[in-house]
């Protein structure tokens, strides 16, 4: 008998599994991300932590198991309802077209709109305000083509924002960005995600940053494995060593834990 859905969170999995290439990612996973929650996803290369984002994001398929977004089975969204309460940061992306940054922040405003609809004042305004949070307002009519590597990210995060998911899916969104710049974006995501009741998964690398600012995490082990908990149950330094392959440390400072490879 089918368990009742949770309307109370943002998302839910159910016994998830998942595999690429006859290679398993995770088995049995059971993740709640309950509004104004951030979840960190760490591994190693290869562990399938995009993977992972791009089936919680309806891009792939899982093998087994269920997907709820507030509290509705993935597969019951139509495309165009579901990315208003979806959104992604991709690990890269091309400028297929030319477009100035304006033009490119006002995409995440499409979902919103009806079909041939053109964006009024207000989608523009939620635009500018996105760009002005990410510190790139005066690069407006600046063309895409003609930014550096972290700009682009920075207007990647804009375009996100302007987009207002339910749920923010990121994947390496420390990448091209200054040090500065990775804890700028993810305190805003963090107070967005809290002041809104939405929810934030995120994969990375970085285990300071997903210590920092992640409420949950999901540490990929590899074969189907993982540990998932609270930061203080799955960021030791047995389940780090074992999952990166190194020894990693954790230094205890007044406020936080570090993390450093021995």
């Amino acid at each position: 008998m089918p368990s009742t859905p949770n309307n109370n969170l943002i998302l839910e999995t159910r016994d998830l599994a998942l595999s690429i290439a006859g290679k398993d990612i995770c088995k049995q996973l059971n993740l709640h991300i309950p509004p104004g929650q951030c979840v960190g996803i760490l591994g190693q290369n290869g562990t399938g932590k995009t993977t992972l984002l791009h089936t919680l994001m309806q891009l792939r398929s899982a093998a087994y198991g269920e997907i709820l977004l507030e509290g509705t089975n993935l597969n019951a969204w139509s495309r165009k309802v579901l990315s208003t309460r979806l959104g992604i940061l991709f690990q890269s992306s091309q400028d297929i077209m030319p477009s100035t940054v304006l033009e490119t922040a006002l995409i995440g405003r499409h979902p919103h709109l009806a079909d041939w609809q053109w964006e009024d004042a207000q989608d523009e305004k939620i635009a500018r305000d996105a760009l002005k949070a990410m510190g790139i307002a005066d690069l407006a009519q600046r063309e895409v083509n003609t930014l550096s590597g972290g700009e682009r990210q920075r207007l990647a995060i804009a375009t996100l924002l302007t987009q207002q998911p339910r749920l923010f899916l990121l994947d390496e969104p420390g990448n091209h960005l200054d040090i500065a710049y990775q804890v700028q974006s993810l305190n805003l995501l963090r107070t967005l995600v809290l002041e809104q009741k939405a929810g934030l998964c995120m994969a990375t690398h970085d285990i300071n940053l997903a210590a920092r600012f992640c409420d949950q995490i999901l540490l990929l082990l590899g074969d189907g494995v993982f540990v998932l908990g609270t930061c203080a149950q799955v960021l030791t330094e047995e389940h780090l060593s074992q999952a990166f392959g190194c020894e990693i440390r954790r230094i205890e400072l007044e406020d936080r834990a570090v993390f450093f490879p021995a």
